[in-house]
Order: structure tokens, then C-alpha cells, then sequence
């Protein structure tokens, strides 16, 4: 699935099954609570800290694939296409970061 066709999948599932957006400040603060799962499985699977025994059924790809789904819906309802988003958003770091990453001693 490419970037728009998940934007558009995204909005044909928003407007059968999910009746409408929610408000851009509502999917902002469900942007956080996802982010915030992501990070606490992060923090427990790769970090120090140990796993409750609510949190050994949660999946970090499904934490991922929520958080992509609030980004898309952000986007469709803000007007970013997020193909072209990206694409500038590379073609930024690439000249801005040409070398710098290279440079970096502490990624050698």
C-alpha cells in the first residue's frame, strides 16, 4: 500500500465506519496517548524496565500501525498529502545533512 492509497483507505474508513474525523485537537491528544504506547513497550522490550502483566499482550507493531493511523487522519483532515510531504521532508535532510551524519564521530 503506497502513502496515498493509505491516506485514501484511511478516509473511506473514517466516513463508513468511523462517521467522521474527530477534531484536529482530539486526534492530537490520541497522537500522544499512542506515541505514549509505543513507548512504554519500547521502554519494557528494549529498555530496563519490566513488563506489568497488562502490558505482555500489547504488539508493537499494532501500537505503530495506531499511531500511523491518528498521523493519516491528521493529515486528511488538515489537507497534507503526505507523499509530497515526505518527499520534501528527504530531500530537506539531504541537503542539510549531506555529510553531517559522516562527520559524526559517535556513529563510527
Amino acid at each position: 500500500m503506497t502513502i496515498e492509497e493509505a491516506q485514501q483507505t484511511v478516509d473511506q474508513w473514517i466516513q463508513t465506519t468511523g462517521v467522521r474525523y474527530f477534531n484536529e485537537l482530539t486526534n492530537m491528544a490520541m497522537l500522544t496517548e499512542e506515541v505514549g504506547e509505543v513507548a512504554r513497550i519500547i521502554a519494557r522490550q528494549y529498555g530496563e524496565q519490566s513488563f506489568k502483566p497488562s502490558d505482555r499482550d500489547k504488539v508493537l507493531a499494532d501500537e505503530l500501525a495506531d499511531v500511523l493511523f491518528v498521523v493519516i487522519c491528521l493529515a486528511n483532515q488538515t489537507g497534507v498529502n503526505l507523499t509530497e510531504a515526505l518527499q520534501r521532508n528527504l530531500e530537506k535532510k539531504t541537503q542539510r545533512d549531506a555529510d553531517r551524519h559522516k562527520q559524526n564521530e559517535k556513529l563510527k
